[in-house]
Order: structure tokens, then sequence, then C-alpha cells
């Protein structure tokens, strides 16, 4: 669900949308880490000016803790 969202997301934000992908990785039973790979010309297009776009994703995906009771770590990489 989380990394379907944030798919959809970024697709939107950023120019190569075919370049988007998610990798989620169970670190825990309670803890999930989320990579989200854009084209290294879209990654500060997703961070956004002084971070307030992450930010912004990741306060978002946070409140998806009182659902499913899983912490989130999101981050963003280049696919280069």
């Amino acid at each position: 669900m989380v990394e379907d969202f944030l798919k959809h997301y970024a697709q939107k934000i950023v120019q190569n949308k075919d370049a988007v992908s998610i990798q989620k990785t169970m670190k825990d039973v309670d803890f999930c880490e989320i990579q989200i790979y854009v084209a290294s010309s879209d990654v500060g297009r997703l961070i956004g000016k002084d971070g307030k776009m992450i930010s912004a994703i990741k306060t978002f995906i946070s409140a998806c803790k009182a659902k499913d009771g899983i912490s989130y770590k999101v981050s963003v990489q280049s696919n280069t």
C-alpha cells in the first residue's frame, strides 16, 4: 500500500516517470525501509527546495504507522 502510493506520487513529480522504482525492505517486524529510485536528473525534484518535498512525503508516510503499526524510513536514490 505505502510503496504503491510512493510510486504514483513520485511519478507525478519527476520528469522521467519510467525510471521510478520502489524497493521495500522489512528490517524488523515493525520497521520497514523504503528506497525511492529515480533518474539522477529528478533526485532534486523529489527532494525539493530545502528538503521540503521529501519531508512532506516522510510526514505523510509516518502517519501510516497509526494504521499498520510499522515505522518507515524513506530515502531517495539515483538509478544510475
